[in-house]
C-alpha cells in the first residue's frame, strides 16, 4: 500500500519550489499537487490523458474548451484528453490535486 498525507505533500511541494509535484506514478494513472499563486498565469497545454482536478484550496476560474466556470475548495473538474484548458482569474492561491489516467505523458501526443 502507498499512503500519503496532504499536509506532508504540501510541505514537500513548498520546499521544492515547484508548481507541480508528482507524488504517484503507475502505468494506469499518476497524481500530483499543482499550485498557482494569486494573479498567476496558467500556461499549461492540453494533455494526452484524461484528467481530474480537485481544488484543495483557493479561488479561480477554469476554462475548458470554450466553457468557463468559477472553482474553489471542493470543486471537481473532469477534462477529457487533448482538450484545451487552463485556470484563470486566480484570486486566491490555488492548490489542486491532479489525477491523470493513464499516467501523464504516457500516451503519445498526435
Amino acid at each position: 500500500m502507498e499512503a500519503y498525507e496532504l499536509a506532508n505533500l504540501i510541505d514537500q511541494q513548498n520546499q521544492s519550489r515547484q508548481d507541480y509535484l508528482e507524488f504517484l506514478r503507475v502505468p494506469s494513472l499518476s497524481a500530483g499537487i499543482y499550485m498557482l499563486p494569486a494573479g498567476a498565469v496558467d500556461t499549461q497545454e492540453p494533455h494526452s490523458e484524461d484528467e481530474i482536478y480537485y481544488v484543495i484550496s483557493g479561488r479561480a476560474s477554469i476554462l475548458v474548451d470554450q466553457e468557463s466556470r468559477p472553482v474553489e475548495a471542493g470543486s471537481l473538474i473532469y477534462v477529457k484528453a487533448n482538450v484545451d484548458h487552463r485556470f484563470h482569474t486566480i484570486t486566491e492561491d490555488l492548490r489542486v490535486l491532479v489525477i491523470f489516467a493513464p499516467a501523464e505523458y504516457s500516451v503519445a501526443q498526435s
